[in-house]
């Protein structure tokens, strides 16, 4: 990948947590070790049900005396309103800052060279008074994201020549990568973390202690309870909406999720689809035919 560009991500929010009791609050609640984030640190993250079901997935920074939380914007307040639910006495304030903060996303060549971010998923520098910038803490994904504050603009980016990029530059980039899109292709209250690989992309601590969800999600993983999983495929045809059902020899193997230009990513019972395309029946979702382009283990 060469040409480094800065994508805006408009669907992204801002939601930022201050207090004394930041830390402890959001490490009971959320399935990544907050206690890592520092301004050299920042990490990929989800809420669950009591139960271990999907709910929000994010990313969160560190920027002076609060955590920065980088989620999708039309359900910032749904995420607002579920972590305030459990705070009780905790003498945090969760605040909607995306007026004051804009998430950007960078692709190509010498981004980590250029604001001197080190090795290493999550890996973070602050930008001279101008916001936070981190390797993407997924590691199949490649790539930089930021916050920058609005009142600076896009100054840092300019400062240092980056191009512009759109958004499918992302979209291609995440589907490419085999990473989900939150809400838009997990299922709220449905999905489980580990169908959607959150132990390869980092998103999950086994060794963090207790959290909302965190019994499933253990038990999950360790009972290996994973029948379906989220995979590539390549779409001969015409793209099929998110939701469409995969069939593999008669029978229901999964369905698609979010794609673009041939490619997609569908959760699918690995079995079935592996047991039809040895025998040459084609996967089909609607009328496209789907083939098997990698399987990611979670």
């Amino acid at each position: 990948m060469t040409g480094l560009n800065y994508i805006e991500l408009e669907n992204r929010g801002v939601l930022a947590v201050r207090g004394a009791d930041g830390l402890e609050f959001l490490q009971s609640l959320v399935s990544n070790d907050v206690a890592l984030v520092s301004g050299k640190r920042s990490i990929y993250a989800a809420l669950l049900t009591p139960q271990g079901k999907f709910l929000h997935d994010f990313f969160i920074a560190r920027w002076d005396d609060s955590y920065l939380i980088d989620c999708e914007s039309d359900r910032l307040m749904d995420l607002a309103q579920r972590l305030s639910a459990y705070r009780l006495r905790a003498a945090v304030e969760l605040l909607d800052a995306t007026e004051d903060w804009r998430v950007v996303a960078l692709l190509g060549d010498g981004g980590e060279a250029a604001f001197g971010v080190a090795d290493g998923p999550g890996a973070t520098a602050l930008l001279d008074g101008e916001g936070v910038i981190f390797r993407d803490p997924r590691p199949a994904m490649p790539g930089l994201r930021a916050f920058l504050p609005r009142a600076q603009g896009f100054a840092a980016m300019v400062a240092h020549n980056i191009g512009v990029g759109v958004p499918a530059d992302y979209q291609r980039s995440r589907i490419a990568a085999g990473v989900p899109d939150g809400s838009h292709d997990m299922t709220v209250g449905k999905s489980t973390l580990m169908e959607f690989g959150f132990e390869a992309l980092n998103g999950v601590d086994f060794s963090k202690g207790c959290y909302v969800g965190q019994e499933l999600t253990a038990r999950t993983k360790y009972r290996g309870l994973v029948r379906r999983q989220l995979v590539r495929v390549a779409v001969d045809g015409a793209l099929p909406p998110p939701g469409t059902p995969v069939m593999a020899n008669g029978k229901e193997s999964g369905e698609i999720c979010s794609g673009i230009d041939g490619q997609a990513l569908a959760l699918l019972r690995l079995d079935r689809s592996a047991e039809a395309e040895a025998e040459g029946i084609p996967l089909m979702a609607g009328n496209a035919v789907l083939h098997l382009a990698q399987a990611k283990e979670s």
